[in-house]
């Protein structure tokens, strides 16, 4: 009896080891960063195992996310109406669900999903590329509500299409709807109540999906909006700080879409077309933002950044700058590394995953003295452009590509 427990104990601190869930984009506090351990230091020649590839999502650019053992990501059927999927942890599509209109192409916009799905208890919430907020009861598998976030908040078209991920935080969804005295508001998440909206912040959505962070021992939302990163207190919606970070260049603002990185009381965010980033000091008491260095190396357009031991990573747009690795402190260029083209970049156990616009998915060793790359693979499954970010939980990798999404086993054994 003694040994069983023995057994279980192990069992279990060995499958704790390996991970956890990821319910909304980019890891868990949505910077890039997922909290697994006892990942591959290495990949094998031709990259990690595949574990289950998944057809027939339709077009679409948004990520997986995993809770409770199951996979959801958010497609299109040939009616042009999204449906949010589910998979067993092997595969297997559980159910799928029907949400209402997805984006459909517009100008240069291609058609096809951008917001990931935020999952939170039985709720999934999911902000469409128009720019509609569905609420879906997932125990039931329907909607339950919708807020169409354009007309009741007066926001501006997205050109490109909405792409943004919902933040839940505690009682409220908080979304970016980009009107009039309403840059962001607060819904109840069960209700879909208005309970605030950031009064004298104006300014339009710029694809980011905002960020809770704990700044001088209070909680904060963290995003990009318009042309300014901002703060904002997610109880009243009052806005902190707006450090306007993209003015005075003469040209239409680029995209924000990067959520901005956070640590020691600094905040750095970028953005593509040479716009390049900004460190940001803020005061203990949130009052105030100051430029600390800027950097016009690091001009991240889509494909987000990451801080590990020190140093931001992330990849360029313009020239040949490649994968970056910046000195968080100083804003100093350490090295640049022109193989790597533009790529969707996270991390996890202390390595860097890069899944590039060509396809090639690449596993880095973090080092501010050189580029160090441990593995890479080509993904051939899917339909048109790589621009989904990766997704890193229990283990595995997981790779959307249009049409497709596939599982890799990425812990050893």
């Amino acid at each position: 009896m003694k040994r069983n427990v023995l057994l279980g104990v192990v069992a279990f601190l060995a499958a704790s080891a390996f991970g956890a869930d990821c319910p909304r984009f980019r890891g868990p506090a949505g910077d890039g960063c997922f909290p697994e351990t006892g990942l591959l230091r290495q990949w094998p020649q031709g990259g990690p195992a595949p574990a289950w590839s998944a057809k027939g999502l339709g077009p679409g650019y948004s990520s997986a996310v995993v809770v409770g053992g199951t996979v959801y990501v958010t497609g299109m059927d040939g009616q042009d109406q999204g449906i949010l999927f589910a998979f067993d942890a092997d595969g297997k599509e559980k159910y799928r669900i029907s949400y209402g209109p997805e984006f459909v192409r517009s100008g240069p916009a291609p058609t096809g999903t951008r917001g990931t799905a935020a999952i939170d208890g039985d709720r999934a919430y999911v902000i469409n590329g128009f720019g509609v907020l569905v609420m879906i009861d997932l125990a039931a598998k329907e909607v339950v509500r919708t807020v169409d976030l354009v007309m009741q908040f007066n926001g501006a078209k997205a050109q490109f299409g909405f792409a943004e991920c919902a933040l839940v935080a505690g009682d409220k969804v908080v979304c970016t709807p980009g009107g009039p005295d309403a840059s962001l508001v607060a819904l109840d998440k069960k209700t879909s109540r208005t309970v605030w909206k950031t009064q004298g912040l104006s300014e339009p959505s710029n694809y980011c999906s905002a960020r809770l962070i704990m700044h001088g021992g209070k909680e904060m939302i963290l995003t990009a909006v318009g042309k300014s990163t901002v703060g904002v207190d997610p109880a009243t919606g009052k806005v902190l700080w707006v450090y306007d970070n993209l003015s005075g260049d003469g040209r239409m603002s680029p995209t924000q879409a990067n959520p901005p990185l956070y640590a020691d009381g600094m905040v750095f965010a970028c953005a593509g077309m040479r716009a390049g980033g900004t460190m940001i000091e803020l005061t203990e008491d949130a009052s105030g933002a100051t430029p600390k260095w800027t950097d016009k190396t690091l001009d991240c357009q889509i494909h987000g950044t990451v801080l590990v031991d020190g140093c931001i990573y992330g990849t360029a747009q313009s020239g040949n700058a490649g994968l970056v690795c910046l000195e968080w402190k100083t804003g100093k260029v350490m090295w640049q590394a022109g193989l790597v083209k533009q790529a969707a970049v996270v991390t996890a156990d202390g390595m860097l995953y890069l899944y590039g616009q060509d396809g090639v998915v690449r596993l880095v060793k973090p080092n501010p003295a050189a580029f160090e790359p441990v593995g890479e693979f080509t993904v051939t499954e899917g339909t048109d452009q790589h621009w989904a970010h990766p997704t890193i939980a229990n283990g595995r990798l997981y790779i959307r590509h249009g049409d497709a999404l596939m599982a890799y086993d990425v812990k050893p054994g």
